[in-house]
């Protein structure tokens, strides 16, 4: 979170309602995140008052207007420059429909729609503060609707372990007035996180687990049982094996060919 400075005994010790050394904010922007992200599974993600009601969780106490949409107009500052003008604030309401209009229903995969209204989203900047935490929330809750890994992996987390490229790359975006950039950094930072994910962690995994990490590595594309094995280094041929054949009984993956010409892909 922006502007976080708790460790994470610091955060233990919250959580076990006990007192904590530092400033009330911060205090209040821990509770406010664990708040958030608990009820993360209960936001609409194509829904505008679903969206004021998580800033409304996460910024309350912090800011007088929280949930609220911008009424005034507001220019991001970088040092003494002004480095964005954002849109005007009667027009906020219009852009966040077609943005998650877009993401709703475009047939770009949304792995990259959600870096799209990601990036989008703080170039509207549609509340007065927390715009950053909010873009980074609501990724994660688009995500979570195909990928129900990013409920455990959250994109503030991600974006926590590079936090200066993040924001470097947002400012190269801005300048370039496109998004290219900061959707290769994304994609890059995800797909590097789940493969460290996939190689370190097989133990705690069942089958499905597998499945479900797998697709967010592969997406649509077709892959052998050596291609799956290659990636779960510690489970056995007759492991993934039961796996596939799991996950294609109950139509999560579509099998074709037989023997050595087998290959899957998701449904």
């Amino acid at each position: 979170m922006e502007g976080n400075t708790l460790s994470v005994d610091q955060v233990t010790t919250l959580l076990e309602n006990k007192p904590v050394v530092a400033p009330q904010k911060d205090i209040q922007e821990v509770r406010n995140a664990i708040e958030t992200y608990n009820q993360i599974n209960e936001f609409d993600p194509y829904s505008i008052n679903s969206l004021r009601y998580a800033h409304r969780l996460l910024l309350k106490g912090l800011v007088d207007n929280s949930g609220e949409l911008r009424t005034t107009s507001v220019g991001i500052a970088k040092g003494d420059e002004v480095a964005h003008i954002a849109p005007p604030a009667h027009l906020i309401e219009g852009q966040l429909k077609s943005l998650l209009d877009y993401v709703e229903h475009d047939e770009d995969l949304l792995l990259i729609k959600s870096c799209v209204f990601h990036y989008e989203f703080e170039l509207i900047h549609p509340f007065i503060d927390g715009n950053g935490r909010m873009g980074r929330l609501w990724q994660t809750v688009l995500l979570m609707q195909h990928y129900p890994l990013f409920e455990f992996l959250p994109i503030e987390t991600l974006i926590k372990q590079h936090q200066q490229l993040y924001y470097n790359t947002l400012a190269k975006c801005d300048r370039l007035g496109e998004s290219t950039l900061f959707i290769e950094f994304m994609l890059g930072v995800i797909d590097k996180t789940l493969e460290e994910l996939l190689t370190t962690q097989p133990a705690h995994l069942t089958g499905m687990d597998r499945i479900k990490l797998y697709q967010s590595v592969v997406k649509e594309k077709r892959f052998a049982r050596r291609e799956y094995i290659q990636h779960f280094k510690d489970i056995s041929a007759s492991t993934a094996s039961r796996d596939l054949r799991e996950a294609t009984d109950k139509d999560i993956l579509i099998k074709t060919g037989d023997g050595r010409n087998t290959v899957y892909r998701y449904g």
